[in-house]
């Protein structure tokens, strides 16, 4: 090698990258559980597992632990509200759910806040804002 040449430097390891948010959504709405999947992995940032009803969510909650729940309020079956009470009582420490609800009248919205809903979505939604409300409800200020 020549004096004052350096040596070839070896290229850093690219840095990993971020892990995607698991999230589970429970719709009876086969329409609004694709439009909100599309939205919410629209990025890249979330991965979206999704299903039909109450009791498949708890199921699939039962199988792996998503870091959020989103529920459909009214549902056939297990209904979001009662949902979210049966996880509740299975675990401990439940993942945080965010309601979507067609009813926004303010005394409806009080009852799921009250229920320890993180946050509550009204339809019909802007698919294009969903993510950034979701990250922004779990305190992930670094929305794009």
């Amino acid at each position: 090698m020549e004096s004052g040449a350096s040596a070839p430097s070896a290229a850093a390891a690219p840095a990993p990258a971020p892990r995607r948010l698991d999230i589970l959504l429970a719709d009876d709405d086969a329409d609004i559980r694709e439009i909100a999947t599309l939205a919410l992995q629209r990025d890249g940032r979330a991965e979206v597992r999704s299903c039909g009803d109450g009791a498949a969510a708890l199921n699939a909650v039962r199988a792996a632990r998503p870091d959020l729940l989103v529920l459909d309020v009214m549902m056939p079956g297990l209904d979001g509200r009662a949902t979210m009470a049966e996880l509740r009582r299975l675990h401990p420490n439940p993942p945080p759910v965010i309601f979507l609800t067609a009813k926004a009248m303010p005394e409806e919205l009080e009852q799921l806040r009250q229920l320890g809903a993180r946050h509550i979505i009204t339809k019909p939604f802007d698919p294009m804002k969903l993510l950034d409300e979701v990250l922004v409800s779990l305190g992930q200020t670094d929305v794009r």
